[in-house]
């Protein structure tokens, strides 16, 4: 495998790119090939085998340019196709639950985390499971907060309404006396700001894009398989559906240096 190859990251749609930013501000000289599967979104409302069987399409179109890593930025993808992806692959595979797990099982001191993800998400206790299985006396408190997806892509991140529905999604949590709160979708650390004056001081946000570039630098280095290049790394983008939609919006999330987005014709099982 060679090291200078690049990261195969992918997403439901146009939140992955949260990920792919993390990652390239830990690894600024590694080349990343994303796929927004953007002609099937939203990935939370299908069953188990549907995506486990889109999972699979992707890795096989991203494999077509020599990846040396998957990365599943998407949480409903992480909660039910990472474990298949891992076993039917050659190259090492993350998703973004258990990287975030593990950070949220480090941070917290009262073991009272909470979790806000899309309703997918949620209803897969996948963050649940995998904060359980590393601090078993951890109690959990979860909410979907399928309005904050919709918000964000339509700019609204900063907006006052977003501030009212973030009071009354977040409001239970408060309550519950959480120190740690896991932001367990992809849009969300857009959020970030809006959803800390809400908590307070005393609780830890955990973005789970930036555990993730972290688990992805620790799996590079352990397979000796990070990018020894001194150029800046290049990136290339593909969607299955509105390249156009995705630049415009994609650009809230990655920043302007986002390039031209290419459409990809998956090759279904």
């Amino acid at each position: 495998m060679n090291r200078n190859s690049a990261i195969g990251v992918f997403d439901s749609g146009i939140g992955g790119l949260t990920v792919l930013r993390e990652i390239t501000r830990l690894l600024p000289n590694e080349n990343t090939v994303y796929l927004g599967d953007t002609a099937r979104v939203p990935y939370g409302s299908k069953s188990k085998e549907t995506i486990e069987r889109y999972s699979f399409e992707i890795a096989a179109f991203l494999l077509k340019y020599d990846i040396k890593m998957l990365v599943a930025a998407c949480n409903t993808a992480s909660a039910f196709a990472v474990p298949s992806l891992k076993t039917g692959l050659s190259i090492p595979v993350t998703g973004v639950i258990e990287p975030g797990a593990r950070a949220a099982a480090g941070a917290t001191k009262a073991g009272r985390i909470g979790v806000i993800g899309t309703e997918g998400t949620i209803k897969s206790s996948a963050y649940t499971a995998a904060i359980k299985a590393i601090k078993p006396e951890a109690e959990t408190f979860v909410q979907a907060c399928p309005l904050f997806v919709p918000l964000v892509e339509e700019g609204w991140a900063e907006d006052e309404v977003t501030a009212i529905i973030a009071q009354r999604y977040l409001s239970g949590f408060q309550d519950a006396g959480i120190d740690t709160l896991v932001l367990g979708c992809t849009h969300y650390p857009l959020l970030k700001d809006t959803i800390a004056s809400v908590m307070g001081e005393g609780v830890t946000l955990i973005d789970s894009a930036a555990s993730t570039a972290i688990e992805v630098k620790k799996i590079l280095e352990e397979k000796g398989l990070l990018n020894n290049g001194k150029a800046p790394g290049a990136h290339r983008f593909f969607v299955t559906d509105s390249p156009e939609r995705f630049m415009a919006v994609g650009r809230r999330f990655f920043g302007e240096n986002l390039a031209a987005a290419e459409l990809a014709i998956l090759t279904e099982n």
